[in-house]
Formats: structure tokens, sequence, C-alpha cells
């Protein structure tokens, strides 16, 4: 199975580079759908403006869908202050410490891009000595230094900034000799990047999946609603592209493809999960099995909205999830070659 790896990455640092915190993710919405129908690929929009593309297979009764979610942590403007610095709140769930000191672009309303640093209340140590080791790092203790000549709350509003504008972290993407992918959003844009692959595979050989094939890109999964509705309802086994997370206590690795066999919402489908171990071990793939106590999956929110059909979970191990993330590029391979031989 010859994969078109390099692709994969450079759809994958492009789509890295596009800010699409969840609710604000049209352009990363675009930039997939174009992905899709270069290859030929149909497409439509959900009304929450998720993205299903659809490949028609031998069997046509039944179909299978494969999911992963464009959307990303970020954070919205919660207040401006009277100093001229601004307060943000955090679109997803992630510890306020990963955070700071980050470089971020605030959009305003009419789109223009504004930078800024994020920074605790008390940010020098020549000014604050031991408080600045100190002070607990939440919501009310950070703020973000906008790179304008800014001193007061109207001076901020004056720039067209509001309360509700988007945060964007910036990513910092790299990609070494070594064959890392370093980033932040590789949580879940490695696994969108798998299945560009995995469709591309398809497409470029003219392979027809056993049954109709749907990729669901969703748009909500970081604040947990993201596959609850408007999947196609011909679905009968449901598999979640997402992460894996390495770390003490864990299997996964950041160079391998990981099933999931169970997460905070409980176990996945015990005949899904062996049949894609199966399909792993005999074509001598490197994978894991792992269990995560503190993840949910597009698969989770699907579950939890009372679709009937069986839910499998599989995906590239990312390190330092939800902060400075960094995977590998044999991870993204072995979870692409998985999903073909599961579909074909």
């Amino acid at each position: 199975m010859k994969l078109d790896v390099d692709y994969v990455v450079d759809r994958l640092v492009s789509l890295l580079n596009i800010p699409s915190p969840s609710g604000n993710t049209k352009k990363a919405i675009d930039f997939v759908e174009k992905e899709f129908n270069s290859m030929g690929i149909s497409t439509y929009r959900t009304n929450k403006d998720a993205l299903i593309a659809t490949i028609v297979g031998k069997n046509q009764e039944k179909e299978i869908t494969l999911s992963g979610h464009v959307d990303t942590l970020g954070g919205m403007v919660k207040e401006i202050k009277s100093s001229g610095r601004i307060k943000l709140t955090q679109v997803g769930g992630y510890v306020w410490s990963t955070v700071e000191g980050e470089y971020v672009n605030i959009e305003s309303s009419n789109g223009k891009l504004y930078p800024g640093t994020i920074l605790t209340t008390k940010a020098s140590s020549h000014v604050h000595g031991e408080e600045t080791k100190t002070l607990e790092r939440n919501m009310d203790n950070m703020e973000i230094r906008l790179d304008e000549k800014v001193s007061s709350k109207e001076d901020i509003e004056r720039l067209g900034i509001n309360v509700g504008d988007f945060i964007f972290f910036d990513p910092r993407t790299v990609v070494t000799e070594s064959g890392f992918v370093k980033s932040r959003h590789l949580d879940d844009k490695a696994g969108v990047a798998s299945i560009l692959g995995i469709a591309k595979y398809l497409m470029d050989n003219n392979i027809k999946p056993r049954y109709t094939t749907n990729f669901f890109i969703s748009n909500y999964e970081e604040v947990g609603h993201g596959a609850s509705a408007a999947i196609p309802e011909k679905t009968f086994e449901f598999i979640a592209i997402d992460m894996a997370a390495p770390g003490e206590g864990q299997t996964s690795d950041e160079y391998s493809v990981t099933i999931c066999a169970k997460d905070s919402s409980g176990p996945y489908d015990l005949e899904l999960k062996n049949r894609l171990v199966s399909l792993a071990k005999e074509n001598n793939l490197n994978y894991k099995i792992d269990i995560y106590p503190y993840y949910g999956s597009d698969g989770s929110a699907a579950l939890r909205a009372g679709y009937d059909f069986k839910v499998g979970l599989i995906g590239p191990g990312v390190d330092a999830s939800h902060s400075f993330e960094r995977t590998h590029k044999n991870a993204i391979e072995n979870t692409i070659k998985l999903g073909i031989l599961y579909l074909t």
C-alpha cells in the first residue's frame, strides 16, 4: 500500500495554519471541502456547517461514516479592561498554564487581525518578585497584551474589538527532518489530514469501499456536540478518527495508530474494536490499544445523542495533548492504512 504521505503532511501544515476554534471554523471547513472536491468527491454542509463528503460503495444499502473534527481550542474576548488589556475566556478545555506566553491574534468583527500575547496580570518578576511564581494561572489572572498603542478600554474599542471576538493561538507549526510534526491543534487536524489521505488513496486507485462511505468533518467537537446530529441515516458503523494520547500509564506512542477500547464515555464496540485490531495485526501495522480516562470523541457525542450504530475510535498518537502537541508521520501513515483496510 503506497501512500502519498507528502500530500497528507502538506495539507496538514496548511490546515494547522488556518485558525478554527470551535464556533469559527468556516475557513477550515472551506479548505477541507475544496480538497474533497478536487478529488472528485461530492460534499454538502449540515445546518451547523459541518462538512460531509461521500464516496459511493459496492453496497449502497448500508453506510459507514468516518469522522474527524476541524475545530480546535482557542479563546474569546471576555472583558476589555480599563488598562487596555483584554481578559479572555476559554473555547474548549485546557490548562491555563499551557497558553501563558503564547502569541495570539484577535479577530475583530470587521475581520481585521490584531496580534498580542497572553500573560499573567503579574508577569514581570522585576516588578512583582515571588508573586510572579506563586500567582494562580486562571481566567482572572490572565490577560492579553495587545500589540497596539492602547492604554484604555476606549482605545481598544476604537480598534473595533469587542466582547465575543475570537482569539486564535499561534500554532507554531514545524515539520522536522526526523519526521515529527510539532504544532498546536494536531487534535484533531492530524485526524482530518488522515481522512484526506484515506480518501485520496481510494480515489487515486479507483477503489470502491465495501459500503458507501461518508467522511463527517465536524466543527464543534471540542465543546461536546460535534457529531451529535446530521450523521447520514444509513450509517451502521461509525469510526471517529481522533488523536491518541501518549503518556504515563498509557500504551499509545507517536509512531502508531491507536485503537481505543474505552474513554470517559465508556467502552467502544467490542466486535468493531476486535476487527480493527485483527486488521492491524494481520497487515503488520504499528498499532496500540489504549484507554483514556479523560477523553471524549465525536463517537461519544453520537452515542449520547441516541444514534443506533456501532462506534469505534482510532487515531495517531499526539504527545502533550491540549498543550504543546507533537506527532510523527509514522502515526499518521499507520492511521491512514488502518482506515483504508477497514473500508476495503
